[in-house]
């Protein structure tokens, strides 16, 4: 991962690091962050943030600002999974929308 992705990681885990079955795992060249064993988020490289979230309120968000359905490898994933480019998780406001976003569609 760059340097990028590596902050990005730090921010997502300071904003988590109190949250009680939080789990982080590399995975898909991304540094995963998981609850309860779902993953929620992950920072990706060039400080991109990959989202999960249900194809319902995925297909909604892919509105928003540099928003794009996620690519992994050489398969591009349906609207559940989500890049959020750096320029939209410029805060840690914007960064925990996003986080938050992804815990609701896990307690769905």
């Amino acid at each position: 991962m760059d340097d990028a992705g590596t902050e990005l990681a730090d921010r997502v885990r300071a904003l988590l690091m109190s949250e009680p079955g939080l789990e982080e795992k590399r995975m898909f060249g991304t540094r995963a962050f998981l609850l309860d064993g779902r993953i929620l988020v992950g920072a990706r490289k060039q400080g991109v943030l990959l989202v999960r979230v249900t194809e319902e309120r995925g297909s909604a968000l892919l509105t928003e600002t540099g928003v794009a359905i996620a690519v992994m490898g050489a398969k591009t994933m349906g609207p559940s999974w989500l890049d959020v480019a750096a320029t939209a998780i410029a805060t840690d406001e914007d960064l925990m929308f996003w986080i938050d976003a992804a815990r609701e569609s896990a307690a769905a």
